[in-house]
């Protein structure tokens, strides 16, 4: 297969993992990469995220990303992180489940240790909660990965919980503390307690009495912990992060009627995710219906 054939293949959703394309694409990387930036950049802008959006089975950009997550290409990192700051809604007609299954892996994997872009995601009000929440994820990932220590990103979640995270949108503090549990962060224990008496933490996310059990199992427990969770690994296989996505299987004729393909292919990811181990009741996707009944989506629902 030629490189512009495998792009080709990329950039419509037909019902199939182009996995040959795949592998063209890795085996011609420095073909590649230039056009796999230019899909990101047309992503990374708004008005044109929003004509591709419209399209409805537009999915070069999940492709892009992992591929240049495997590439470890560090001029994707500019992109994913004003990619990440869209407005929620377009981000998640674009990207679905994505963005709390994958993008945190992308950003570790195209930083280069760099956490400028990460903590501009993290810190910034108006961004999307779930993408801050992807990010904070990135950067326990980076301490999974070796290229930054535990104390580093632990000191930067101490200056966010003294001042540096401003607003108070409790999926975030949520997420704060959900990762500082990961990483055992006995110092941060009171800071922690205190979010939760300020009611900043939603309790349903993840409790204190979690948090003080895996606070208690020490930085020993933590890391090795970490060491073996898929979540918290650097991107290095575009196929075996791809290929097993529901919408690349055969679907029922009530599904092909009733879901989009681009929304299908976003979303696909939580088919066969393992649901975060803090979680104590079962996962409800963001697009999931309501289980409240309402007949909305979760996160236009009992979400907020």
């Amino acid at each position: 297969m030629e490189v512009a054939e495998a792009i080709a293949r990329f950039e419509r959703f037909n019902g199939k993992f182009e996995r040959e394309a795949v592998e063209t694409a890795v085996a011609h990387k420095q073909e590649v990469i230039p056009e796999l930036l230019h899909v990101l950049e047309e992503i990374a802008d708004p008005e044109r995220a929003a004509q591709r959006n419209a399209e409805g089975d537009f999915m070069a950009q999940l492709y892009a990303m992992f591929l240049l997550a495997q590439f470890r290409e560090a001029r994707a990192y500019p992109l994913v992180v004003r990619i990440a700051l869209l407005p929620g809604d377009l981000l998640d007609s674009l990207f679905g489940d994505f963005v709390t299954e994958g993008l945190g892996q992308v950003l570790a994997s195209v930083c280069g240790g760099n956490l400028e872009g990460i903590q501009s995601i993290i810190e910034n009000a108006d961004a999307d909660e779930w993408a801050r929440g992807a990010a904070l994820g990135a950067l326990v990932t980076l301490v999974a990965a070796g290229i930054k220590t535990r104390d580093e990103i632990l000191g930067y979640f101490a200056d966010l919980f003294h001042g540096r995270l401003k607003d108070k949108n409790r999926i975030v503090w949520s997420d704060l503390v959900v990762h500082c549990a990961d990483l055992a962060a006995s110092d941060l224990l009171s800071d922690i307690e205190r979010a939760y008496e300020a009611g900043l933490v939603d309790s349903g996310i993840v409790g204190i009495g979690e948090v003080r059990r895996d606070v208690a199992r020490g930085e020993d427990w933590a890391l090795g912990r970490l060491a073996t969770n898929r979540h918290r690994q650097l991107i290095d296989d575009t196929v075996k992060e791809m290929q097993w996505w529901a919408c690349f299987k055969e679907k029922t004729t009530s599904q092909k009627q009733t879901e989009s393909p681009a929304l299908a292919a976003a979303n696909s990811i939580r088919a066969n995710t393992v649901a975060p181990i803090k979680r104590t009741a079962p996962k409800v996707g963001r697009n999931d219906p309501c289980p409240c009944g309402s007949g909305k989506k979760f996160k236009k629902c009992c979400l907020q």
